[in-house]
């Protein structure tokens, strides 16, 4: 409650109802709070967290050009066939000169752009290796918030150090295209294991089949008897061919999850590994700001000349921090 009397209590609440009502300029003011690390953004989320998780969260990623944004916007176009509110949270490479989305996916998903029923945003990574802008996750619990009920988050590209998505989406689809070698790459980074379904995109062009008959290759290796075994879903983002059996291949991870009593525990595994993060980056930013203190340069000095060994320094240090940021000081 003290940040909300700080930002204004009524502020903060008249806020919170504009979003749960659809004001998508509301949306697109909250989520900019979000990244600016503006205070105002968690007293916002404070309000809107009781109108959470009922959206069903899609994490749509692969390499660079491999027709992320072409197939969202084809999915986009499908679903509100169907009379469903979509977001969209494309993450893009950050700019090292402003600090923005490069790519700007809202310019390829342009024809939604008058549509109240979708919400489409493009987030800068910031550098941040597991290809989600460090806001991701608390925008998408706005458009939750905000009653859209799939919401799309396109990361930045595939890669080894970029499996973060599986701790976010509820089901998360990994597109690939023939003769791009994408294939080698998943199976040496391992990411298969963070893909629910496989899309083979721009399956028009040769070597469609031979990629297919790869990842069925490398699914029969690697997946257990009753396991939920991914789909491969050929789709063609151009014409849009493919876009029912790729809705029709997420719902069914969906039903199956539900089914199998898998979906409330991976929400919870999702919850758990949120606070844990959260720990972990606010000890560490007061771990680098002890570390320019007087106290630990002179225990840096003593580690120099072997009078004390880096573990009982790093201990030491551990135990202060733990005991309720007592400022760390010499003996």
């Amino acid at each position: 409650m003290t940040r909300f009397r700080e930002h204004g209590e009524d502020e903060i609440r008249q806020w919170a109802d504009q979003i749960k009502n659809g004001d998508n300029r509301m949306i697109a003011r909250a989520i900019s709070c979000l990244e600016s690390g503006d205070s105002r953004g968690e007293a916002l989320l404070e309000k809107l967290y009781p109108r959470t998780g009922q959206a069903f969260l899609v994490g749509l990623t692969g390499a660079p050009g491999a027709g992320k944004s072409t197939l969202t916007d084809r999915l986009i176009t499908h679903l509100r066939g169907e009379g469903c509110k979509v977001g969209v949270l494309a993450v893009d490479p950050t700019s090292p000169f402003t600090g923005g989305a490069i790519l700007g996916d809202r310019v390829r998903m342009g024809r939604h752009a008058l549509d109240s029923g979708v919400f489409i945003r493009s987030m800068g990574s910031r550098g941040n290796l597991g290809g989600l802008a460090r806001a991701t996750r608390e925008a998408a619990r706005i458009l939750d918030a905000a009653g859209f009920e799939v919401i799309v988050i396109e990361t930045v590209g595939v890669g080894q150090s970029e499996v973060e998505i599986m701790h976010l989406a509820d089901t998360v689809a990994l597109v690939l295209t023939p003769g791009s070698g994408d294939a080698v790459q998943v199976f040496k980074a391992g990411i298969m294991e963070t893909a629910d379904l496989f899309i083979v995109n721009k399956a028009e062009r040769a070597g469609a089949a031979r990629l297919v008959r790869d990842i069925e290759e490398m699914l029969s290796l690697a997946k257990g008897e009753g396991e939920w075994i991914p789909p491969i879903i050929r789709t063609e983002g151009k014409t849009g061919r493919g876009t029912d059996e790729l809705w029709g291949g997420l719902q069914k991870h969906r039903r199956f999850l539900r089914e199998k009593g898998q979906w409330e525990e991976r929400r919870r595994t999702h919850l758990q590994r949120e606070v844990q993060t959260i720990i972990e980056e606010t000890m560490r930013a007061h771990l680098l700001q002890e570390m320019n203190s007087p106290s630990f340069r002179k225990d840096l000095d003593r580690m120099q000349i072997r009078q004390e060994s880096p573990r009982r320094v790093a201990r030491k240090w551990l135990n202060r921090l733990l005991g309720g940021g007592e400022e760390g000081g010499g003996t």
